[in-house]
């Protein structure tokens, strides 16, 4: 069936979803995010994280900034998902509070938030990055947060980027998040193009858990 006519077959949230499936799976399983859900990482291994995610918000943050009027990207802008608030001050709890003058991207983590400066140039491109990050720690982020809590008895600093408490309902959120993206003005091949590229910020995502798991033998709880 040819891309245009699959796309008119079902709204768009749903082809978005169906079409990074794969590589939102590989994502998952990385060996990295496998050692992390299995409770095999010391509290530090997940820290190197957390750092990661830093330099990522903070690429995607600084493009929000530049959305916010715009007609279509704008609507993708919501405040209350801003995660740098939280991220800073995780850090300062697992880093300590001289974190600024010691955390350094990973150089998967530099190409990735490069990606999404060039990439936001677009709404489009925007709206790809923001959806593969954001709504993917409303949902399986809380997976993390809980076995933070329970592993590390963290229950508010180290924890809090995973708190959505403005959002109200999450599954709520995330049905209006779906609604703006069948609603966006979108023709098929521009559809097509953010399908694209959220298929390239699955793909960086993969690249820094595989860069983190290099690392791994260091931080596994003997």
């Amino acid at each position: 069936m040819p891309v245009s006519t699959e796309l008119e077959a079902r709204p768009f949230s749903a082809e978005l979803r169906a079409s990074t499936r794969v590589v939102h799976d590989r994502a998952n399983h990385s060996t990295y995010m496998n050692a992390l859900l299995g409770g095999e990482l010391s509290l530090a291994g997940y820290t190197e994280l957390a750092i990661q995610y830093f330099f990522i918000y903070q690429a995607i943050e600084r493009a929000t900034d530049t959305m916010t009027g715009d007609p279509v990207g704008g609507e993708f802008v919501f405040d209350e998902l801003r995660r740098l608030p939280s991220l800073e001050r995780d850090l300062a709890h697992l880093v300590g509070p001289e974190w600024r003058s010691t955390v350094r991207p990973l150089a998967s983590t530099e190409a990735y938030a490069a990606r999404v400066a060039e990439a936001a140039k677009w709404a489009g491109g925007y709206v790809a990055h923001h959806y593969t990050r954001y709504l993917g720690d409303i949902a399986g982020g809380q997976i993390i947060r809980r076995l933070l809590e329970k592993k590390f008895d963290l229950s508010g600093a180290g924890t809090l980027f995973y708190h959505f408490d403005d959002l109200g309902s999450a599954p709520a959120f995330r049905d209006r998040y779906r609604a703006k993206l069948d609603a966006a003005p979108w023709d098929d091949v521009a559809r097509v193009r953010v399908i694209d590229e959220t298929l390239v910020a699955f793909e960086h995502n993969v690249a820094v858990f595989d860069e983190l798991a290099l690392d791994l033998q260091r931080h596994r709880i003997a």
